[in-house]
């Protein structure tokens, strides 16, 4: 088998190319084929695996559980009960009244929910990038309050539009203008692009946008820190068997292939 990756998958797309069907994602078969082995130009996977706990074990992000009443800058409507942010932004919890015949629960019962303001959910972003002609993906080690683990590998971009409007009054997310301006951007290749359900028992109506794209191999991108790196497909899929080391958001975007 040839070294050379472009070889191997000019090779492996002739001999399957009768059993593709024409509707088939046109990455699809590369991505297939970036998954039967690790073509990772930089690191291989026992790299990866330690850099994951390294991150995992310095992380400095506590978590304590308080009373709702001592949390700062959100508030509680007298009239309603919602919980809101001082700023009208990110989310509200109020309650829905839920009837069914079709669940495993008695037909009606109420809950809090969590609804995103403007229902406009956020932007799910993943780069991927050919070095020496291999795919590779750009992900980060990622703090999260509620994260299992605290730390999970997350796409490249990972943001409510409230955080991309900064109305958090912090800086803007990295890499957020390679998906907002895609369209002008001649240096990007939009591979996926499309709304994404979210979890419907607990969130209200949420969604969010995923995309996939990929920049020109002489795109220069800078990684700002070491919690960014670059992944191959075969390791993201490899790093899926660990626990919970993967978040939802980067299962979520690369689904379709």
């Amino acid at each position: 088998m040839p070294k050379n990756y472009q070889q191997s998958f000019d090779i492996f797309r002739d001999k399957i190319s009768e059993f593709v069907s024409e509707d088939t994602y046109p990455h699809a078969v590369e991505a297939f084929f970036e998954t039967t082995r690790d073509w990772n130009q930089f690191h291989d996977i026992e790299f990866v695996k330690k850099w994951f706990t390294d991150k995992k074990s310095s992380s400095t992000l506590e978590v304590v559980d308080i009373p709702m009443n001592d949390v700062k800058g959100w508030h509680v409507d007298p009239e309603t009960g919602n919980i809101h942010h001082e700023s009208k932004d990110f989310f509200v919890i109020h309650g829905v009244r839920v009837k069914s015949n079709n669940r495993e629960v008695e037909l009606t019962w109420d809950q809090p929910i969590l609804e995103q303001v403007g229902y406009d959910g956020g932007i799910l972003g993943l780069v991927r990038k050919r070095f020496d002609g291999v795919p590779h993906y750009l992900c980060e080690a990622k703090e999260e309050p509620g994260n299992y683990g605290k730390v999970q590998i997350s796409p490249t971009l990972q943001a409510t539009f409230a955080n991309i409007n900064q109305s958090h009054g912090g800086r803007k997310p990295r890499f957020s203008e390679l998906f907002l301006n895609k369209e002008s951007n001649p240096d990007v290749t939009v591979l996926f692009d499309s709304w994404l359900a979210e979890d419907g028992g607990r969130l209200h109506l949420k969604r969010n946008r995923g995309i996939l794209v990929e920049v020109t191999e002489d795109y220069d991108i800078s990684l700002p820190n070491d919690n960014f790196i670059w992944l191959s497909l075969y390791q993201i899929k490899q790093l899926l068997k660990e626990d919970a080391w993967i978040n939802p958001h980067v299962r979520g975007i690369l689904a379709h292939v």
